[in-house]
This record gives structure tokens, sequence and C-alpha cells, in this order.
């Protein structure tokens, strides 16, 4: 554990396609742990528990996503041998391949793993960690966006999107956290096993950061795979999207499409990674949020209205889905919607 005299030496690695905000973010909220809460209470010369440095490869400044300008601390060769090595959000698009732009990075974090340091990653940054081989064989999440893409990459690790912190490996010095503002409870979580747990909580005291988060399956769009390159499939996806709510629509998509049912099945799958089933579903659970958030219509008759006629299995297949039932994702999501609805129809109503 950091103590005051050897605080704990973080590395943040600094890349052209990394998110400023999660970079600075964990920054940040290494930085304040030790310091903050005792300041604001008084107390003298408190110690910082935490060293974040920010490393890239050469050293040099360097933009990043959104043309942010970041002036590393270190170059990698510079840095030292840090305790804890973190990649922040990477915004690659899922599925694009890294090939050997970042292989410096790679090999450095194999390095850094293998002299004892915890390796972590936020949201997208595990496809670094999972190119670099790191999850070869464990668990691990990321964005709910690219875990099935990373899935295909490399199926060795067995990949968790539902999840918001997945620890894994020898030691469990590997950290990978999920969607978005997942990155929080990677930085309380590594604060709580660095410095103790009542300095992670004063963080999140500090911070109104909240532990008690919804799963990132909550948020996630089921429809994510976008449209495919394949044009047969492409025209059974529009049909899709408009007749979701058909009966039988697998078998109507085959017949549009004009071949035998188990080649388009396989057709279908090999181009966007689902089934023509799981497509369909896919599209009704979406249209099925959007009703849940936008008002009080009852969970039968929206189960109804987006194609199921057994309100049960569709409550079952919600909460499969979404991790959490169809009332449990109302009461959270449609006060949530109709809150931001107000704020901004008051702030309209101010100009």
């Amino acid at each position: 554990m950091g103590t005051a005299s050897t605080p704990v030496t973080v590395a943040l690695l600094a890349l052209p396609e990394v998110s400023a905000s999660t970079l600075y973010g964990l920054f940040d909220s290494f930085g304040s742990a030790g310091r903050h809460w005792p300041m604001l209470h008084g107390e003298a010369d408190p110690a910082a528990r935490f060293r974040p440095v920010v490393v890239s490869r050469d050293g040099r400044p360097l933009r990043v996503a959104g043309g942010v300008s970041v002036t590393p601390d270190a170059s990698l060769a510079a840095c030292g041998s840090p305790d804890v090595v973190c990649v922040s959000t990477l915004e690659v698009t899922p599925g694009e391949p890294l090939d050997d732009r970042y292989d410096a990075e790679a090999q450095w974090l194999r390095e850094r793993h293998a002299a004892g340091a915890v390796v972590a990653s936020a949201c997208s940054g595990a496809v670094l960690l999972a190119h670099a081989g790191l999850l070869d064989g464990l668990e691990a999440t990321s964005h709910w966006a690219y875990c099935d893409a990373l899935r295909r990459a490399h199926p060795r690790t067995r990949w968790h999107p539902e999840r918001t912190l997945v620890m894994s490996g020898e030691g469990q010095r590997i950290v990978t956290a999920g969607s978005g503002v997942s990155w929080h409870l990677l930085a309380l979580h590594l604060v709580a096993r660095f410095a103790g747990p009542e300095t992670a909580l004063q963080v999140a005291r500090m911070k109104l950061m909240d532990p008690n988060t919804a799963s990132p399956a909550a948020y996630a769009s089921l429809k994510v795979t976008g449209r495919a390159s394949d044009l047969l499939v492409e025209r059974c996806q529009h049909w899709a999207a408009e007749h979701y709510r058909s009966a039988s629509p697998v078998a109507q998509m085959t017949a549009l499409s004009g071949l035998p049912e188990r080649t388009f099945k396989r057709r279908f799958a090999q181009a966007t990674g689902m089934s023509p089933l799981e497509y369909v579903h896919a599209l009704r659970l979406e249209e099925a949020k959007h009703l849940l958030e936008a008002g009080d219509t009852p969970v039968e008759a929206i189960a109804l209205e987006v194609g199921y006629q057994d309100a049960g299995f569709f409550g079952r297949l919600f909460r499969r889905k979404v991790t959490m039932t169809p009332a449990q994702y109302r009461r959270r999501f449609g006060g949530l919607v109709r809150r931001i609805a107000g704020e901004t129809g008051s702030r309209d109503g101010e100009h």
C-alpha cells in the first residue's frame, strides 16, 4: 500500500487515440487520494497516496482524441517501474485492428506486467490489453459496443459486457473496467486496493462517485451490429427494422432472401455476428426500452406492441438481456428521461 513516504506510482498511458477525459479523470482521482479529504478537514500537510504520471512512447507532447494537447511526464523507457499501469478509453472503431501501430506500447505492457505491476484498462482500453495478449485465457470486460468484436478477435478471452469491473490473472493483477464512466469504479478499486477502503470512500464522497451503478448491459444498445456489408443481408435488416413486430419474422426474412433456411441463417450470422432470431429480439427489446422510458404503458401492452404474445416470455428475455426487469428499467431510466426532458424544457423556456 502507498504511504506518505512511498506513494504508489500509477503510469497512465497516452496514445493518439486515447480519451483525454478518462486519462485526466483517472489522473485527478489518483492525485486526490489522501490529499483533498484531509485538506478539507483542516489537516496540516496532507500526503498524496499516489503519484500519477502520464507516459507515452517517446515522452513528447502529442494530440489525443478530440485534438486535446497532452504533455507526458515521461517516456516509456524513462518512467521506471510503476506499481500500476492504466490504459484509458481508446476512440477506435469496434473491430478495427490495431495492426502494428501500438506494438511498442503492447510490449511495454507485457514487460510491466511481468515485472509485477497491476495492469488495468478503462472501457475500450481493453482493446490494447487484448492486442498485447495479456487477456488470453482470462475473463475481462470492455465497453458494451466493443465486446462482440473483441469476442470474435480474441476468442480465448471470456468477455463480460454486463460487468462493470473484472479482476483476472495471477494475483488479480489484470483489471478491466466496462462501459463509459466505469473508470470511476476502476479508480476506486485501485485506490482501495493500494490505500485502503477508507481512502477510496473519501475519494468517492469528494467526487460524488456512485459505486452502486447499474450493469452496463442496461445502457447498451442491443442492435449495435450496424449494417452488414452483405447486400442481401442488409436488405433483410432493412425489412426487419420495419416489420420486427410481425409473426414469424425469421421465416419471412428467409423467404425474402430466396436462400435455403440453413444457408440464410449461416450467412446472416456471418455478416452481423447474430442469428436472425437474436437480431429480431434485439430490435424488439430496443423498442421496448424506448417505450418503457417514454411513458406508463403497462408492460403487457408493451410486450404486444413489440411483437410478443407472451408477456412472461418477454419479461424473462428482457431480464436476461438487460439485467433488470422491465419495471426496474422503467424506474431507473424513465425518471432519468423525464428529468432530462424537464430540465431541457426549463432551459428552453428561459430563452
